[in-house]
């Protein structure tokens, strides 16, 4: 008799799989190697179209991207980045209406809606690509990984002297071996030296004329709480205003609008805040004022110093609306998003 034992044909494996499937899989069980050798890349395409699965779950109801920073739910649990719930919340401020979730309509606010710490670290650990060399990493390590990415965009260090170029860092070396800028006459030099000290003038100015004016014999701080309040025109607008406040034996006032009163500013994506001071009480002689808004003790309000001048007399008691120096959109709509906007003002009197 030969040894060789018959291939069993495909209706004897019918049988048995239904008899006894345990027994089937064991006696059919192909070696370890070759199924990941079979298998490899259709698992690889599995995991990825999960990945794709689980971005378009945990994304953002409201710009529909994986979200960033923190993430918000409504009471039904529907998903929105930090930057999609503020902007809700403000536009809802300056329609005057009740805040709702996007997808279910349910009221939200800063009290109902929580935060969704799960879904964070859920979305850190789903990969993006880096801006330089484009492959993909966790978000978590993305952004450790673009400080040391070789393909990252670095600049010639001669470029205080006019060097302009620009280019992966792993190339910086060999460019600056080559860089005709270190063999640049003085005279050539010079000219750069003069444009970067120019630069250099303008940003230490807010700084140089604060220094000047705590030499002031009258300088007064305020912390100003700004609500909101609407006038009674046939469109409502949305004024931030403060309580009265003493400085230098007179009564004053901070009011604040939004994109300088544009008629519906929801219709705008870019966002600002403008404010002026009020002088409340009658002054027999000029005031000379400067003064300028700081982030305070209470609240964290981001703005950038920049000092305003007015003169206040009987004839013109309230300042021009000057910007409040916020860095930008976002900014302002998490303010319009709070309650109460505070800040701390200071004051010179020459």
């Amino acid at each position: 008799m030969s040894d060789v034992q018959a291939t069993p044909s495909s209706s004897d494996i019918t049988t048995e799989t239904l008899d006894n499937p345990v027994e089937k899989n064991e006696e059919f069980a192909e070696p370890d190697t070759k199924k990941r050798k079979i298998s490899s890349k259709s698992l690889d395409d599995k995991k990825y179209k999960l990945e794709d699965r689980l971005g378009g779950i945990l994304c953002c109801a409201v710009c529909l991207d994986l979200p960033r920073a923190a993430v918000y739910q409504c009471s039904n649990g529907h998903l929105m980045c930090v930057g999609c719930f503020t902007h809700v919340l403000a536009d809802a401020r300056l329609r005057d209406e009740m805040a709702t979730c996007p997808s279910c309509r349910v009221e939200i606010s800063k009290t109902l809606a929580t935060r969704n710490l799960a879904v964070e670290n859920a979305v850190s650990e789903l990969p993006l690509d880096c801006h330089f060399c484009n492959k993909p990493f966790p978000r978590n390590s993305l952004e450790r990984h673009e400080q040391e990415c070789e393909e990252r965009i670095s600049g010639c260090k001669y470029n205080r002297i006019g060097c302009p170029w620009r280019g992966p860092v792993h190339e910086r070396s060999e460019h600056e071996n080559e860089c005709v800028h270190p063999n640049r006459t003085g005279a050539e030099v010079m000219e750069t030296l003069k444009v970067l000290d120019q630069e250099m003038l303008e940003e230490r100015k807010p700084y140089d004329s604060i220094f000047d004016l705590l030499g002031y014999d009258k300088i007064a701080f305020n912390d100003i709480q700004l609500k909101p309040y609407r006038t009674d025109e046939f469109v409502h607008r949305l004024f931030y205003e403060s309580s009265r406040f003493s400085s230098f034996q007179h009564q004053w006032v901070v009011k604040a609008r939004i994109n300088n009163s544009q008629k519906d500013p929801t219709q705008s994506s870019e966002r600002d805040m403008t404010y002026q001071l009020i002088l409340k009480s009658k002054s027999s002689t000029p005031l000379n004022l400067s003064y300028i808004a700081l982030r305070g003790s209470v609240g964290d309000i981001k703005v950038k110093p920049r000092i305003y001048e007015c003169d206040f007399t009987e004839q013109n008691n309230e300042s021009p609306y000057v910007p409040l120096p916020l860095p930008d959109t976002t900014e302002c709509n998490r303010l319009l998003a709070a309650k109460t906007i505070n800040f701390r003002l200071i004051m010179f009197l020459s």
